[in-house]
């Protein structure tokens, strides 16, 4: 099939134009229009395409349409693998919508919920299943997910999988299912070691480029930074939201404690902020997505956790209350702006001693940062020292390339949960110190061999909530 400009003009089954007519999708976006036809084809496919850029549908369509011409047979033949229990949801709710004159089922597993529901769905007879690595290896391993019918992998998010110290888990459940399938990786960015992972297990490969590494949302948004001291940013912050008077926006801080403490300072001064990070319940976090997703004006204050993967395609503003440490990070957490196309805007709060931080970013993107005079007097009388200790300030001063006492990646709660997978993590946190694990535990002298494949790192007892 050639690359198509029109879901109707494809030899689609009727099932599969149907359900996307209904959704509205009569185009398809670039990444899809580039995509679907080699994964038709059945060659395995590494695709680069920014966060927003429709690349669900572009391994959802092809995947449900070649199920659905395939006899019929149980067992599940289609593995998603995303890194975040939220875009393993809206992954699944996508696959929901466009199998609906299907008679595909999809099953969705991810830790912090129980395992026995989803092992269920498994059983009823879901033909995909999408969830996070690690409670993949969870219900394997318990006997509830047998992987040996499978015909499609899809690795979503590889980028942020590796920064999150997937990688092994991920080698060990693609050597725990057939050598014969097709597979599908899909990035907003291409690490060296990224690609290593695809070549080692992946043939007849097709990739595929969706705009250029300058071309990202980062170039669509105005980026704009003030300089201030370390005492005026939360000054800063409510400056900023009270010129700009953003629609929708997300506020970024390394820590758990640090959004905390924001969600205070901001619901004191008048506004209405949600709060998300890796402390809270699954439950909640799902109510407050929603709750986002809905409100005019809204503010959503968040670890990493939010930074990819998100479909929440109104967003006007994203504040980076903390910096970020390395340029990638930055283009990941402003990828929540500039949607399937929109224009919007990145605001980052830096110090003095941070500003060759806006520098790098420009030499690595290819843009130029604005600096704005924020009237910061306006909130001189604000008695922010009320909202912490000083106890709570100096553990907060922590390594700065991993934002504090607790060294973790994206602001993960005590249990070493990263906001999406890590259920299965050390009491003590300890485990999820550093962002490139190495699962070859001194514990345990090494990988062990578990079903002929390389067994990750596993607590001595595993604590399946």
């Amino acid at each position: 099939m050639d690359r198509f400009d029109s879901f109707e003009n494809t030899g689609l089954k009727p099932e599969i134009k149907k359900a996307l007519g209904e959704m509205g999708f009569t185009s398809p976006t670039e990444v899809q229009a580039e995509a679907i036809p080699y994964a038709l084809e059945g060659k395995d496919l590494i695709v680069r395409s920014k966060t927003g850029s429709g690349k669900t549908g572009a391994f959802a369509i092809p995947i449900l349409d070649m199920l659905v011409q395939q006899p019929s047979k149980s067992g599940v033949h289609a593995l998603v693998i995303a890194p975040t229990r939220e875009l393993a949801i809206q992954i699944s709710d996508v696959f929901t919508k466009i199998g609906k004159y299907t008679r595909i089922r999809n099953a969705i597993v991810y830790g912090g919920v129980s395992i026995n529901p989803q092992a269920d769905k498994i059983r009823s007879g879901a033909s995909v299943v999408i969830g996070t690595p690690g409670r993949i290896i969870d219900l394997m391993e318990r006997g509830m997910l047998d992987l040996s019918k499978i015909k499609f992998l899809v690795l979503d998010e590889a980028d942020i999988m590796l920064e999150m110290g997937f990688i092994d888990d991920i080698k060990y459940i693609i050597e725990n299912m057939p050598e014969k399938k097709q597979m599908l990786l899909f990035s907003a960015t291409m690490p060296n070691r990224i690609k290593e992972v695809a070549y080692e297990y992946m043939h007849d490969i097709k990739s595929i480029e969706v705009g250029g590494e300058e071309e990202l949302a980062v170039k669509k948004i105005q980026n704009v930074y003030s300089l201030v001291p370390k005492s005026s940013k939360f000054s800063a912050l409510l400056a900023y939201l009270d010129e700009y008077k953003p629609k929708k926006a997300i506020i970024f801080s390394k820590t758990q404690r640090n959004t905390e403490t924001l969600y205070r300072i901001l619901s004191d001064n008048g506004f209405k902020p949600i709060l998300l990070h890796g402390g809270i319940t699954q439950a909640k976090r799902e109510v407050a997505l929603n709750r986002f997703r809905h409100v005019d004006g809204g503010l959503l204050i968040a670890t990493n956790v939010a930074a990819r993967g998100l479909d929440i395609v109104d967003v006007s503003d994203v504040v980076n209350f903390d910096s970020p440490d390395e340029p990638a990070i930055y283009i990941h957490r402003v990828g929540r702006s500039a949607r399937m196309g929109r224009e919007g805007r990145a605001f980052t709060i830096v110090q003095r001693d941070e500003q060759s931080f806006i520098y790098a970013v420009e030499k690595y993107a290819g843009i130029k940062f604005k600096m704005v005079n924020l009237d910061l007097d306006k909130f001189k009388n604000v008695n922010f020292g009320k909202y912490f200790s000083s106890q709570d300030h100096d553990r907060e001063r922590g390594p700065r390339r991993f934002g504090g006492q607790r060294s973790h990646f994206d602001g993960s709660n005590s249990h070493g949960h990263y906001g999406g997978d890590r259920e299965r993590g050390s009491s003590s946190g300890s485990r999820y110190g550093s962002r490139d694990r190495d699962r070859s535990s001194q514990r345990y002298g090494g990988r062990e061999k578990s079903r002929g494949g390389r067994r990750p790192y596993r607590r001595e007892t595993p604590n399946y909530s």
